[in-house]
């Protein structure tokens, strides 16, 4: 947590440190969430994602080798170089920017066929900073726009387990996540067409979550 009581902040001086001493931590592969996500933007007939929380890139390369026309942010300068250096070496169409989500997105009004958030709005962001993004992305997106994101839930193993920070936020292992409850879901998608909350999970324990997709109507 940071000197001010923002778990968020340190997360951000964390995930630099992270990626700066593991460089391509996550390896090349995708995760099985864009692979899901990419053949939703196929039937959905999108052709540009934006990528929010990219990290060093597997995700927003593998959207470009599929011919989506990407933009990426994340806010870690050092995950954002490396894909920048990625993208470069494969001659991809990927842009990358340095962006903290608890700002306003980037981009003009109705700009974004579709946006992917891979477990960016389970970090240490309060349920208010997390709406704010919601909307925030509601606002980027074209009509008939598709959000996918991918959350860890409240059956997770972690939840309840290491330091509380209020809000739903436990840290475990020097990252905040926030746990999202199925309420919280729900009511992110007022106003918006809920099409699947599909359950997969991932990596050790393993980390239980939920894969969200909802359009603009």
């Amino acid at each position: 947590m940071s000197a001010d009581g923002r778990p968020a902040d340190g997360q951000r001086a964390h995930w630099e440190r992270t990626y700066t001493e593991h460089p391509g931590m996550y390896g090349e592969q995708p995760s099985a969430a864009a692979v899901h996500a990419a053949g939703i933007f196929r039937a959905h007939g999108v052709r540009d994602v934006l990528e929010l929380g990219a990290g060093h890139g597997r995700d927003a390369l593998f959207f470009a080798r599929q011919g989506f026309t990407v933009h990426a942010t994340d806010f870690s300068p050092a995950g954002i170089g490396q894909l920048r250096e990625a993208a470069r070496r494969a001659g991809l169409p990927v842009t990358a920017a340095v962006h903290d989500v608890r700002q306003p997105l980037p981009l003009p009004d109705r700009s974004a066929g579709a946006v992917f958030a891979h477990m960016l709005l389970c970090m240490a962001l309060s349920t208010a900073e997390i709406r704010a993004l919601v909307a925030e992305v509601r606002r980027v997106l074209r009509p008939g726009g598709v959000f996918v994101y991918t959350v860890r839930h409240t059956g997770d193993a972690h939840f309840g387990a290491g330091v509380g920070h209020g809000d739903d936020i436990w840290e475990h292992g020097g990252f905040a996540v926030h746990f999202f409850s199925r309420a919280l879901v729900d009511s992110l998608a007022e106003g918006w067409e809920l099409d699947e909350v599909r359950p997969f999970e991932e990596g050790e324990l393993p980390r239980r979550l939920w894969e969200i997709t909802q359009r603009i109507p």
